[in-house]
């Protein structure tokens, strides 16, 4: 039962915030009229009413493609012979101190 009535809210919520950013806009284009009744010493007559008509116009969304140039970094790479290994041998790793013993 709370799921329902907070997805009401979101609801009441989400439409509320479409109509003041003017993502919804809505216009009546034809106003209601009530049927009439008249009652004679024939019995009652009614004539049919008119329900109300209203237009909505909603937002759009522009979705489009442009050509565009992006500079892209390029990397380089150097290659060097043998004889050019400027590279110092690396160091022995070190060796781990030796566990502590336990507890007891």
């Amino acid at each position: 039962m709370r799921i329902i009535i907070l997805v009401l809210i979101v609801a009441v919520v989400a439409l509320i915030a479409a109509i003041q950013l003017n993502l919804l806009n809505f216009t009546q284009e034809r106003p209601a009229a009530v049927p009439g009744v008249e009652v004679t010493s024939n019995g009652i007559t009614a004539t049919g009413g008119q329900t109300p008509t209203f237009g909505v116009e909603t937002g759009t969304v522009a979705v489009g493609t442009r050509n565009t140039t992006v500079a892209v970094p390029v990397p380089t790479l150097q290659v060097r012979g043998p004889g050019d290994n400027q590279v110092a041998p690396a160091p022995a790793p070190a060796t781990p101190p030796p566990p502590a013993p336990a507890q007891r």
